[in-house]
């Protein structure tokens, strides 16, 4: 008789940024995002996440974002569509030289992320490099944003995210990081909205309400202080709800 497969969700991370508990949060994750060195970390620090993880079995992804150090990436930068594209090809190229046929995803970072997940010609240009250059990587973007319905426009495989640790809105926007609500920083609160995302496909929105969000991957961040009790309240609330934890499956 067939064993009948439960639940499954990817729970990824974004790491590689100069954090001082990437080890402890490697095991606790199924992918990890690896900063290429331009808005945080360096060239060795990205080697040597990618080792951990492959070390680990964790879906390796690049993670592009702008290229400002000082604010973390964080910032909304001005951008034309042709320099975003390069951008982002510079950035995945640089995960990729390190981490060779390894390389299973790329998911933007910060000001970056958010820009091109609303921006019609920043959206079209990543997906169109994308689809040329990197055809085989799954798309991580956010859940019903307009990027990844151009990714998919574009025969890119997607992945649609939704994040564990961040505020939401109430038409689906995180909440600007700097103003209440913006991180969640209780354990036990990112645990519940992970299992509540993953079987009811709803989250619950910063003035008490709820949306529907249907999501693929679930995000939680690396660099907070309390990142590795977060993931590992998520990880084991998944487990015993009876959900897997896996990867998307790339191309």
């Amino acid at each position: 008789m067939t064993a009948l497969m439960g639940p499954t969700i990817d729970l990824n991370c974004d790491l590689g940024e100069g954090a001082l508990h990437d080890a402890e949060l490697m095991p606790l994750v199924s992918s990890a995002n690896v900063c290429a060195g331009e808005h945080a970390g360096d060239a060795g620090i990205m080697a040597a996440t990618v080792k951990l993880a492959i070390q680990h079995g964790v879906a390796v992804g690049a993670h592009p974002g702008h290229a400002d150090p000082g604010h973390a990436g964080r910032r909304e930068l001005p951008i034309g569509p042709a320099d975003c594209a390069g951008l982002v090809d510079r950035q995945v190229a640089a995960v990729a030289a390190v981490a060779g046929d390894a390389l299973h995803h790329v998911k933007l970072h910060g000001g970056l992320y958010h820009q091109v997940g609303r921006d019609a010609r920043l959206a079209d240009a990543v997906a169109r490099m994308l689809a040329d250059r990197w055809r085989r990587l799954v798309v991580y973007a956010p859940a019903g944003s307009l990027f990844g319905v151009v990714a998919r426009g574009h025969g890119l495989g997607v992945a649609e995210e939704a994040f564990v640790d961040r505020g939401y809105l109430a038409d689906g926007r995180l909440v600007p990081r700097g103003q209440p609500g913006a991180l969640l920083d209780d354990p036990a609160a990112a645990a519940a909205r992970a299992v509540r995302l993953v079987c009811a496909g709803c989250v619950g929105t910063f003035d008490g309400g709820e949306i529907r969000l249907a999501a693929d991957t679930l995000c939680l961040h690396g660099d907070g202080p309390r990142a590795v009790e977060i993931a590992r309240a998520v990880r084991d609330a998944l487990v015993t709800a009876g959900i897997g934890l896996r990867a998307p499956r790339r191309r």
